[in-house]
């Protein structure tokens, strides 16, 4: 069986088994978390490159919570020590003081030895990680940081929607969001073409549900369609091609490259995408799987600006 880029996270069966979320502390309203929200006190630290990272960004700007709650960029190409600082002056994070995201794991447990992940919430008083739980931290952002929120926000996981945003969320992480990973982590042909069948049987069912209404729930935008957009956006320059995801690419899927360019031309979305951070990140940090490191120049990204036509 061929080595695995992540060998702690795949099975004997060539399966990938993305690890746990270590740091599950959550910031609540009514502070029976222990924590609540705080202007100036927690930072969010992202790639610009990773789509669960990428969620937290965009769910933080249509909140307008960007003066509340500081960023953080790590450096796309992740080496043996983890995600680094070198996008700052002196390869420091300017208000933490650290040159890598793992020095703020450690300080919040020495003994932890799994992969550094982001997104991650930071305390900045104590520099210890507060989340890096990021299914729970954009639904947080939304839920209790209301009163930090910009006058005329959306409501992103509205009461009357949960129950069908949730069911949603479910079955789009398994076959999307981490199906991409499953197939492309795949060290085996069966866990592969298992991962890829689910991947593209649950796009054409969302292709369909897309050709009905405008958004994943009806004719507003919610946190679903948030997740479903980080994989999307990154399918052509990355999963297509990388992750052998390649029944079709994205731009050859009529519904859903509508769907996704409809997004990307919404204000907080296609600001917060990064092509060259994604692409050179993805092909540079997984050297099982292109040993070269050369990154692709394409796709032209000029067609994510194209009509979408969709209302």
């Amino acid at each position: 069986m061929a080595i695995a880029q992540f060998g702690k996270e795949t099975s004997s069966r060539g399966e990938f088994v993305r690890q746990p979320n270590r740091f599950t502390d959550r910031i609540t309203a009514d502070g029976s978390s222990g924590r609540r929200p705080e202007a100036g006190r927690y930072r969010l630290i992202v790639s610009l490159a990773c789509p669960w990272a990428h969620r937290a960004l965009i769910v933080r700007g249509l909140l307008g919570l960007t003066e509340v709650i500081s960023l953080g960029v790590v450096d796309p190409i992740r080496d043996e020590r983890g995600w680094r600082f070198t996008l700052d002056p002196e390869n420091r994070d300017p208000v933490l003081g650290i040159e890598f995201l793992s020095e703020a794991y450690l300080a919040s447990d020495p003994e932890y030895a799994g992969r550094v992940t982001v997104p991650a919430l930071i305390d900045t008083v104590s520099g210890t990680v507060v989340s890096n739980d990021y299914p729970q931290i954009t639904l947080d952002l939304s839920t209790e940081w209301r009163e930090f929120h910009a006058p005329g926000s959306p409501d992103l996981y509205p009461v009357p929607l949960r129950a069908e945003i949730d069911a949603l969320i479910e079955s789009i992480f398994h076959n999307v969001n981490n199906g991409v990973y499953k197939a492309g982590f795949a060290t085996g042909q069966a866990a592969y073409e298992k991962a890829y069948l689910a991947l593209f049987a649950e796009l054409d069912r969302l292709s369909a549900r897309l050709e009905r209404s405008r958004f994943l729930v009806g004719d507003q935008i919610t946190e679903v369609d948030i997740r479903l957009f980080t994989t999307l956006v990154r399918f052509d320059a990355v999963y297509h091609g990388h992750f052998k995801c390649n029944r079709e690419k994205l731009s050859e899927m009529p519904v859903l490259w509508a769907y996704a360019r409809d997004l990307f031309q919404t204000p907080g979305f296609g600001s917060t995408v990064d092509f060259d951070h994604i692409k050179r990140h993805y092909y540079v940090t997984h050297p099982k799987i292109n040993p070269t490191g050369v990154v692709p120049v394409g796709p032209d990204p000029a067609g994510w600006s194209v009509p979408h036509g969709r209302s």
